[in-house]
């Protein structure tokens, strides 16, 4: 009978019990990383307000924006039931490109002629587009939303649907707060975290916010700093100075990144197609509806 060599298994033997440790302990800390009830949320926000902290954010920042943070049902509700961007575009257009918002795009545009003007003289970036944006986002500065902006935020990052998008959305939220620009728990928009007057996520506000006279902007308060900085994010995107906007045009693929459904964006095209003809012109989407 041979002895068993116990000093060459050993080895082998803690080898495949560390890798069974990291696969399990790597998988229970996927499991803890998003659910979808409200169960674990509150033990999830308190691992995040360290991974924030952790991140350089100030722990007076973190305790202010987060102390009320709570899991909003009707956030997933919304983010489930999204059946708008199904309707065809003349079904959805024929309700956003209205009587209304033609006219009053067009008394905003020739209002603010001249702020206008110096936005496209920066950005490349005609008036119609910009105020096609603003008045189907918010009614031109109307309604940005009044959802608690850090818990719309902080529920979407904890359900598990698009956990890793939304976690880096509330971070920045968080570094916009540390910078000033937000004001925190007070802070209010559409229930998936938009903020402003023409409805940026704050990785957008963080990177394209830009007021029209200088500095970052207020994209809340200030419909010049809005309007720039919204202009701002198109001319990233690749917004060509003089060119159209309607779907085929160089320009309609910029709009695709201000928003990825198609219908949408024709609708942002078609409606400031009618803000910039004059009252009765024929516009590129007559042919089509």
């Amino acid at each position: 009978m041979h002895s068993v060599r116990l000093p060459h298994i050993l080895p082998r033997i803690i080898f495949f019990a560390a890798l069974a440790a990291v696969l399990f302990s790597g998988s229970a800390a996927r499991a803890a990383a998003c659910g979808d009830n409200e169960a674990g949320f509150q033990n999830w926000l308190a691992g995040f307000r360290q991974e924030a902290m952790q991140a350089g954010i100030s722990p007076d920042v973190v305790q202010s924006a987060l102390a009320d943070v709570e899991y909003d049902e009707s956030v997933i509700s919304h983010d489930r039931g999204q059946r708008a961007f199904h309707e065809s575009f003349e079904q959805f257009s024929r309700k956003k490109v209205s009587a209304y918002r033609i006219k009053k795009g067009r008394s905003l545009l020739e209002h603010y002629s001249g702020m206008f003007r110096t936005i496209e003289a920066r950005y490349g970036v005609p008036g119609p587009v910009l105020v096609a944006i603003w008045g189907l986002e918010t009614e031109f500065g109307a309604g940005s939303g009044d959802y608690p902006t850090f818990s719309a935020l902080a529920t979407l990052a904890y359900d598990c649907r698009r956990s890793e998008e939304f976690h880096v959305e509330l971070l920045d939220a968080l570094r916009l707060v540390q910078r000033g620009d937000l004001d925190g728990a007070q802070t209010r928009g559409a229930w998936a975290g938009e903020i402003g007057q023409t409805q940026f996520m704050p990785s957008s506000y963080l990177k394209y916010g830009v007021g029209l006279n200088g500095g970052a902007g207020d994209i809340i308060h200030s419909s010049g700093d809005a309007l720039a900085s919204t202009a701002n994010f198109l001319h990233d995107k690749g917004w060509r100075r003089g060119a159209g906007w309607d779907a085929g045009q160089p320009n309609f693929a910029a709009l695709l990144e201000w928003n990825k459904a198609e219908v949408y964006c024709r609708t942002i095209a078609a409606l400031a197609d009618r803000i910039a003809a004059a009252p009765g012109a024929a516009t590129p989407d007559d042919q089509q509806q």
